[in-house]
């Protein structure tokens, strides 16, 4: 329907007698481009499709303009700008026509002239309707300016190549001096549109990229994700950062996992070094400060890491953060920069990373200058933590306490990041106003050119550093991430990951399964209780947007092959086509003997999308079929991260396997509770907290 209206309205401005430039205006119309592209929307990232518009059609329109006689000048130029409008909708409606049948969502074409059809409240819109990218020029050289957002260089020449920008914004920001200071195409449909274009680093430049290391007296911050720590580790790290390189390893997302006994935080930190031990990494290191569990989407854990680090490796050389994909490190990144580690001018002059759900975000080397700890700084930021740490809510103000509460809704485990020393040109003020790039500006313009140079030119004045407050520096690199190959998250869309990917505390969902009963996690994963004596408990810990679905083993296989890539399942979704390119499920068959009704014997890991941990009664031998797609990622671990995970649950649910959600409060860390809370107390000591 969208296309349709759209192409009724160009042929209705084509046909019309009444020239287009008549009438009150905005401003000229621009001369259109003898290229352009439009996004199409398939399944996978967005894929660029070129359509060449006829260039006879420019060149007659030429000729035509040329023989006519000399007229009246004001007659001559309302006839050109006419036919330049009218060349421009007519080569809009080749494009349309040109392409392929449409996508979900129709792209919108504008010109100030013919109003657009009303469509819904900005809250209801979609954040995907931009289509026309402008174009490429394959003749423009690169720059020498990084993409602030992820790190590429960059350029116009090839879409397909990280860093691209469109030409006409490119050569705008060009002349204006901007250009260091730009994000590219990618980075700006990630933030502001949620889409992902298909751009990644090969693994044989993300090893060269860490080849530098080596060669340089540095600490390595590896980051692991405790969702998936087999999965996000490295075996061969130490042969890429150097073998007399320290390591100190961070293991990310804490705040998503739920406690399940007093001393948990405990017990997750020697199961990360000993992961670590068997891979080859820390083997050199004992106790508990090698490992910091962190969060770095809510701060839980920074602000000791920071003492951490400028207490024992001070200003003796650079840092550089690795880890896989999705681990976490460019939110880490951003979070530092709003810190005491690095120079109270670095927030005004460096932008933030680009964050994403989308693996492998970061495409180079992003960089923030570390300040350097003296005495007297590290004096007073231990007085800064020593106000921060006897405050409660009731003193914080309406800010910091939105902030808080905003943070309690995403995670269990809160920490409050703060800055002791800020730069006071700007007020702390970060100079956001200086990116402006707009989609909508690459297509048919609705102001003059000199007014867009006029915006780019009055931009507020950016805030540089001075020669002698880098002679000396240290910087603080976050490097791209290498992806995972055993991992589900590389079968799924951009949207599909919403719903995998935790966004906040993980609640478990346990279910009791009698033999013959099959448990579903979505449509990427599957476990069939084959036999036993006894029931047994199925603990879900995964995102709690990835449906669960529990039936007969009877029913098991015809309501697959029925709701697969539907609303029952989940996800995958889009139907019979979605499902076509998804790979089949593959099984594994997995035996173990209970250890009690009040721990769990093991994790059935369904690669990065969850586990699930079984809990039997006493020697009761148990066997269970379990499938992934094409088996992807799926192992039994033991012993369980969570082992007493089946005591974090509610009453039964009468008539039904499942219990009901047991959510554990928050705690935030370096905040006294209030008064009227003490009977929090008696929780938090319970997670280990006091």
């Amino acid at each position: 329907m969208a296309r349709a209206a759209v192409s009724w309205f160009l042929r209705r401005a084509l046909c019309s007698s009444r020239p287009l430039g008549a009438g009150p205006r905005r401003g000229p119309v621009s001369p259109p481009s003898a290229w352009a592209y439009a996004a199409v929307e398939p399944a996978r990232p967005e894929q660029m499709v070129f359509v060449e518009y006829a260039a006879e059609l420019e060149q007659q329109e030429e000729e035509e303009e040329k023989g006519k006689g000399k007229g009246n000048s004001e007659a001559a130029s309302r006839k050109a700008e006419a036919s330049s409008a009218s060349g421009a909708l007519r080569r809009q409606l080749q494009a349309l026509e040109a392409l392929s049948p449409p996508p979900a969502a129709e792209p919108q074409v504008t010109d100030p002239d013919f109003p657009a059809p009303e469509l819904p409240s900005r809250n209801k819109r979609r954040r995907q309707e931009h289509r026309v990218y402008g174009t490429a020029d394959p003749l423009e050289p690169a720059s020498g300016s990084p993409c602030s957002g992820c790190g590429a260089v960059l350029h116009c020449v090839d879409p397909s190549l990280a860093g691209y920008l469109p030409s006409e914004k490119y050569k705008q920001l060009l002349q204006a001096g901007t250009l260091q200071r730009s994000v590219c195409q990618r980075c700006f449909l990630l933030v502001h549109h949620q889409k992902a274009l298909e751009v990644r680093v090969q693994e044989g430049e993300y090893r060269r990229l860490l080849g530098r290391i080596a060669q340089e007296s540095a600490l390595v911050l590896y980051m692991l994700d405790l969702l998936d720590l087999s999965g996000s580790l490295i075996p061969d790290l130490r042969r890429l950062v150097g073998e007399r390189n320290p390591v100190l390893v961070l293991a990310n997302k804490i705040d998503l996992i739920p406690a399940d006994c007093h001393d948990y935080l405990k017990r997750l930190r020697q199961r990360v070094l000993q992961h670590c031990g068997l891979a080859g990494i820390c083997t050199d290191y004992r106790g508990r400060d090698v490992v910091h569990l962190i969060s770095a989407k809510t701060g839980y854990g920074i602000e000791g890491l920071i003492s951490r680090l400028q207490s024992s490796w001070r200003y003796r050389g650079n840092l550089y953060l690795v880890g896989n994909t999705n681990v976490g490190k460019s939110t880490l990144f951003n979070t530092l920069l709003q810190s005491d580690f690095c120079k109270s001018k670095a927030p005004d002059v460096i932008q933030r990373a680009t964050v994403s759900r989308w693996p492998g975000t970061t495409l180079n080397l992003l960089k923030f200058p570390v300040i350097n700890p003296t005495p007297y700084r590290m004096f007073r930021r231990s007085e800064r933590l020593k106000v921060v740490k006897s405050q409660t809510e009731a003193d914080l103000g309406e800010e910091e306490l939105k902030q808080l509460h905003r943070l309690k809704k995403q995670g269990y485990l809160i920490g409050r990041v703060g800055r002791t020393f800020r730069n006071s040109q700007v007020g702390g003020e970060r100079n956001k106003e200086i990116i402006e790039w707009d989609p909508d500006e690459l297509s048919l313009s609705a102001e003059p050119e000199d007014c867009k140079k006029e915006n780019v030119s009055n931009a507020q004045k950016v805030v540089e550093f001075t020669y002698n407050e880098l002679k000396d520096a240290r910087w603080f690199y976050d490097t791209p991430g290498i992806l995972k190959q055993d991992c589900i998250l590389n079968l799924l869309t951009d949207q599909e990951l919403k719903f995998v990917m935790p966004s906040s505390g993980i609640v478990p969902r346990t279910y009791v399964l009698r033999p013959g009963m099959v448990l579903f996690l979505g449509a990427l994963g599957r476990i069939d209780f084959l036999q036993g004596e006894k029931s047994a408990w199925f603990s879900v810990v995964a995102s709690n947007q990835l449906p669960v679905h529990v039936t007969s083993l009877d029913k098991a296989d015809s309501i697959y092959q029925k709701h697969a890539g539907k609303a029952l399942l989940g996800v995958p979704n889009g139907g019979e086509e979605r499902m076509k390119d998804f790979p089949p499920l593959e099984s594994q068959d997995i035996e173990l003997f209970g250890i009690g009704p009040f721990e769990a014997v093991a994790d059935i890991k369904l690669s990065s999308a969850g586990w699930i941990a079984v809990t039997a009664q006493s020697q009761d031998k148990i066997r269970l079929r379990a499938y992934t797609p094409a088996g992807i990622g799926l192992t039994v671990e033991k012993p369980p991260l969570l082992p007493f995970i089946i005591n974090v649950k509610g009453e039964r649910i009468r008539k039904s396997p499942a219990y009901k959600l047991k959510k554990l409060q928050p705690i935030v860390e370096n905040l006294r509770p209030l008064p009227q809370k003490h009977g929090l107390l008696k929780e938090w000591k319970h997670a280990g907290y006091l």
